[in-house]
């Protein structure tokens, strides 16, 4: 009987273990040995989560975790925990790893015939004085989940009831509006801070103003077009407040959501292929490029953009997953593939929902792309019906063929998920036209007799033949 070929897995989480699951269902232990690797000490836990788990939304972290470690163990997959990995060798089929806490001393060389690297994103933490002082938190992992709560509750313990709490987060991007919403949930007078010219900048500005309007009246301080240049310290070092160029916000405590960047440092130290924003480059069967026994997914590679032609990166949990079903299907003896992505991405910030996908402005332009845009004010539900909301919808379309570009809707309760809609539209690459004949759903508890992406639609067509005139 042949030997046991060996998986080797360097990360624990959503596209790691997808693919060390996918492979064990298609192969027997006796077939194929998985060694799964996780410098942390928590898997297949969801990272969107954290913030409603800060906010109160989730009471039990364990909530979070979609499979154990015991229950990977259990389904014969070989998972070490406080393992990191330190060298990858390409050529010598092996990797380097270590214990944490064992010191340089405690290093070994573990070789692979598939090696698969889904080593996440890192929080961008900027070199600032003060960036790591005590009350100063990234959110990306349970453990930081926890650190950040723990502070929160001792913070509250020791302050009067009616004392006010302050708190400011740095950066206005999803995670930093979603930290911002669960903060003031928690009684916290809450600082947003953004160099950009509005919030949000995954939507176009003046869909970002509607964002900015919103968390006003919320509460919520919203200073952009700002550069953030020191965290001031105080007693026993903690952070006491955030500096700017030109003034200074109270803070007892900090939260840093500035986005993320792939976890490539590795895969550079050994040559391996990395994109512009520094992601893996792989094959539509997510196998890194040039490699036959290396493969990549999650937060740490770049993917196609099916509307733009180029790659990106995209740190969602759910195209991590999908990584992981392609890696382990190919890699257990099957076959498939990851096409690429529209850029679909939902969010909300207290009870106003926040969607994109496709392109934004800047990016049509720097695709080469001409196109017109249409903005559109609706309702979630028909006029007369209780509860309707308002709704904003922009879409931006090729301006000669009227091809579907992006859209983005900003909007009350049921306005989020409309962007699947379009979503499919983009995927499909539909023209704006044909999307206003889609026979989508109506009754008015659910949307007007035109519903609102289908009225964007039709002015989005009207714009391109109005452009076609000229």
């Amino acid at each position: 009987m042949a030997a046991a070929q060996r998986m080797v897995v360097i990360g624990g989480n959503a596209a790691g273990m997808s693919a060390a699951s996918q492979a064990r269902r298609l192969r027997r232990a006796g077939e194929l040995e998985i060694v799964a690797l996780e410098r942390g000490g928590h898997t297949s836990y969801s990272t969107c989560g954290i913030p409603y788990w800060i906010g109160g939304d989730v009471t039990d972290p364990d909530d979070l975790i979609a499979r154990t470690p015991r229950q990977h163990r259990e389904r014969d997959i070989d998972l070490r925990l406080h393992t990191e990995v330190t060298a990858l060798d390409p050529d010598g089929g092996r990797i380097r790893l270590r214990e944490r806490g064992s010191g340089a001393t405690g290093e070994r060389w573990l070789g692979y015939d598939h090696l698969v690297i889904a080593t996440g994103a890192r929080p961008v933490r900027p070199d600032l004085p003060g960036i790591d002082a005590p009350g100063v938190h990234g959110v990306q992992s349970m453990d930081d989940g926890r650190a950040l709560l723990a502070d929160l509750e001792r913070n509250e313990a020791s302050r009067a009831a009616d004392a006010p709490r302050r708190a400011v987060v740095v950066g206005a991007g999803y995670i930093g509006v979603e930290m911002a919403e669960a903060l003031v949930r928690r009684g916290y007078r809450v600082t947003v801070l953004d160099r950009a010219e509005q919030p949000m900048t995954t939507l176009d500005p003046d869909m970002g103003r509607l964002v900015r309007e919103a968390m006003r009246r919320m509460g919520i301080e919203t200073v952009t077009g700002t550069t953030v240049t020191a965290v001031r310290t105080g007693e026993g070092g903690r952070a006491r407040a955030v500096a700017t160029e030109d003034a200074e916000y109270e803070a007892d405590l900090v939260v840093l959501g500035l986005g993320v960047r792939p976890e490539t440092g590795l895969a550079r130290e050994a040559g391996l292929p990395l994109g512009e924003s520094g992601g893996l480059l792989t094959d539509l069967a997510m196998r890194v490029r040039g490699r036959e026994d290396i493969w990549a997914g999650g937060d740490c590679v770049e993917v196609p953009d099916l509307v733009s032609g180029r790659t990106r990166h995209v740190a969602l949990g759910t195209h991590a997953n999908k990584h992981g079903q392609v890696i382990g299907t190919n890699i257990g003896g099957g076959y498939a593939t990851f096409p690429g992505v529209v850029g679909t991405a939902v969010s909300k910030v207290c009870d106003l929902e926040i969607a994109r996908t496709g392109l934004l402005e800047g990016q049509a332009r720097a695709a080469g792309l001409r196109f017109v845009t249409a903005t559109v004010e609706s309702t979630s539900r028909a006029g007369y019906y209780p509860g309707a909301a308002p709704m904003h919808v922009k879409m931006i379309a090729e301006r000669r063929t009227g091809r579907l570009l992006g859209v983005q809707i900003v909007g009350r309760e049921g306005a989020g998920k409309r962007v699947d809609v379009a979503a499919v539209a983009l995927s499909a690459g539909m023209t704006v036209e044909r999307m206003t004949a889609l026979d989508l759903g109506y009754a008015p508890p659910f949307s007007p007799v035109w519903d609102p992406v289908l009225v964007a639609a039709r002015k989005a067509a009207a714009e391109v033949r109005r452009a076609g005139a000229h």
